[in-house]
């Protein structure tokens, strides 16, 4: 029973099915390239991959450490390694391990900069030499507890990363484990993390007036070009209320008047328009204060 659930592991599948693809000469394995560039031979991809599902394996073993299931991460680096059989261009003079390393290792690295952290980390080249080197030069600065790491080890990190040293210091702090918005503030478990948030989204109360006013402001806006001429509406609403203005010169034409005119026509309906939503303004605050009395 226990040789059966181990058979059934998905991992120990994964490497037995590896184990069935044979180690490729470079001979072979230049056959197996162009014939899947230039005739997009499926046996010949499919040989060619297979040769090299241990060496995603044994890639993403190297990544273990970051807390993720080994199994996802042999999956990300197989997305890579496909990638790079798509890619492959054997008439370079390379082998294909050496060019599928670099995609294997991106793909498992993306995921783990994705999966790692309930805080997205790692948004450049900086940040992910950081991630992925960070853990390594501490331990061999001998930078072992967590905290704060040293000016002397902040300096030498970003020397030999070439990496400015605030974000050396902010990468540290990241690295630390994610702490719960659960977790309790106090030892005597009084309030929790996420009882300190601020929720900065504006109140009903306030989406709602401010809902009212903007119809309320449309409203006069379409009184106020209600009190205009065609040409004034037409001139106004295409010089002040369009995305990209129309020039006087454009209008100046469409008109047929000079463009000192079209300036002239365009102040007038403003002022109009001004004058049309005061009154109505006016008018409204002194219905409110009636109804108050």
């Amino acid at each position: 029973m226990a040789e059966t659930l181990v058979s059934a592991d998905p991992l120990n599948l994964y490497l037995k099915d590896a184990r069935k693809y044979e180690y490729l000469t470079p001979a072979r394995e230049q056959e197996l390239a162009i014939r899947w560039r230039d005739h997009q031979d499926a046996r010949a991809l499919d040989a060619l991959v297979g040769s090299h599902l241990r060496l995603v394996f044994k890639m993403a073993k190297g990544f273990q450490g970051y807390g993720l299931p080994l199994s996802d991460l042999v999956a990300e680096g197989n997305v890579g390694l496909m990638t790079a059989a798509r890619k492959f261009d054997p008439d370079k003079g390379f082998r294909f391990a050496t060019y599928a390393s670099w995609w294997v290792r991106a793909a498992i690295q993306e995921y783990v900069l994705h999966n790692w952290s309930l805080v997205k980390i790692g948004t450049t080249a900086a940040q992910k030499k950081l991630f992925f080197s960070l853990r390594r030069l501490r331990a061999r600065m001998q930078e072992l507890e967590s905290g704060d790491l040293s000016p002397e080890a902040v300096a030498a990190i970003a020397t030999e990363l070439d990496v400015p040293e605030a974000e050396v210091v902010e990468m540290n702090r990241r690295l630390g484990s994610d702490r719960s918005l659960n977790a309790a503030l106090t030892e005597d478990g009084d309030g929790e993390w996420q009882d300190m948030l601020v929720d900065e989204r504006s109140s009903q109360e306030t989406l709602l007036a401010e809902s009212e006013e903007r119809q309320q402001r449309v409203r006069f806006l379409k009184l106020g070009l209600d009190a205009l001429n065609d040409r004034e509406r037409q001139i106004l609403v295409a010089r002040r209320l369009s995305d990209e203005p129309v020039t006087l010169e454009e209008l100046s034409q469409r008109f047929h008047v000079s463009r000192e005119r079209v300036r002239q026509l365009e102040v007038r309906a403003f002022e109009k328009v001004q004058k049309a939503v005061m009154a109505q303004h006016r008018a409204l605050v002194t219905a409110t204060t009636q109804r108050t009395m």
